[in-house]
């Protein structure tokens, strides 16, 4: 009888306000609303815009007239040009910042770690230049970088004399160093509290277990708390990276537009669309910087698999050393008690 009535209710027409207001219907009614829209708002702005513009670095075009398709010429002139050239070799200024800015916030994070007297503090002090806006930090670093202000009257306290200092934005061998420093000084205290976030997971049996051995500081630095941020070192990396290809604030801001040869790749790619009006060309720089971003995160992702490929396997052989060290460790401790 039952296998009758499930017969023909197979052989019913669908309806579909009776599926909708079934539970199964609700429920994957509420799943496609819930997506349709971030998926409708990802295509209309990231997606779709990206596509013309991949259109666009075929054309050479302003903002209102095309005046002919020109193939892969805007590419070429990408490499050809000596400014934009010169504008993306100025990043490996901001990818050394960001090695430097780096190895600062672990050294830092690592001392933190371990415990400081007013540590709190100091981290906070380290991380509020993130919190401001990159606008405010061109303007303070103007005037820090001008001649005899804040820096010069520092450095004069020291002992140094104000005829044997250079220009610090005037002097094209340096004034890339001086913006570079702005950067590393805003933006590593952010990394420094993600590492401290992640070292703080670290199960303290682990250097408890190491102290057993004998280990120092920094045998359980190397050994212990590195192999176990790996992921957050790599992700950091990555970050710094492609945020460092994409620097803008610091050159446009204090240096007025990218003066005396400081000029990024991305104020190259705004002067070029907007004063200019090359938006083919613009497009063409956009897409180069993509795929110099793209690889860039698989050399190194391909850099981070090579440097922990054992970590693994030495984790496992040491964790059994470990646990019988610990073992050791809980048993004199119930004998004592």
């Amino acid at each position: 009888m039952a296998v009758a009535m499930k017969k023909q209710e197979s052989k019913r027409p669908f309806n579909f306000l009776r599926w909708a207001k079934s539970r199964k219907g609700q429920q994957t009614l509420i799943i496609i609303g819930f997506s349709i829209i971030p998926l409708i708002l990802l295509f209309t702005f990231t997606y779709f815009p990206f596509a013309k513009m991949a259109q666009f670095s075929f054309y050479d075009r302003n903002y209102i007239k095309v005046k002919g398709f020109v193939g892969l010429k805007n590419y070429i002139d990408v490499f050809k040009r000596p400014d934009i050239f010169k504008s993306l070799w100025l990043s490996l200024y901001y990818m050394a910042g960001a090695v430097i800015q780096l190895a600062l916030a672990l050294y830092l994070a690592t001392i933190f770690s371990f415990g400081v007297k007013g540590g709190n503090f100091f981290k906070g002090c380290m991380f509020f230049p993130y919190l401001i806006n990159g606008i405010a930090i061109g303007f303070i670093f103007k005037f820090f970088y001008t001649r005899g202000f804040v820096l010069d009257t520092v450095l004069q306290w020291i002992g140094f004399d104000l005829e044997n200092l250079p220009y610090w934005l005037k002097d094209t061998s340096i004034n890339n160093i001086s913006l570079v420093a702005t950067s590393v000084w805003k933006y590593f205290g952010n990394n420094m509290v993600l590492f401290i976030g992640a070292m703080m997971s670290v199960d303290s049996s682990l250097y408890e277990a190491a102290e057993l051995d004998g280990a120092n500081k920094w045998q359980q630095f190397k050994y212990i708390m590195l192999p176990s941020i790996k992921t957050i070192v790599m992700l950091n990396l990555i970050m710094s990276i492609t945020g460092s290809l994409s620097a803008f604030e610091p050159p446009y801001v204090i240096m007025s537009g990218g003066g005396n040869g400081t000029a990024t790749y991305f104020v190259k790619m705004h002067e070029v669309a907007h004063t200019s009006q090359k938006l083919g060309l613009a497009s063409a720089m956009a897409i180069v910087l993509l795929l110099i971003i793209f690889a860039a995160t698989i050399l190194q992702k391909l850099f981070f698999k090579y440097v922990f490929r054992n970590a693994e396997d030495e984790d496992k052989g040491a964790a059994a050393k470990r646990e019988k060290k610990l073992a050791k460790l809980r048993a004199k401790e119930a004998a004592k008690a």
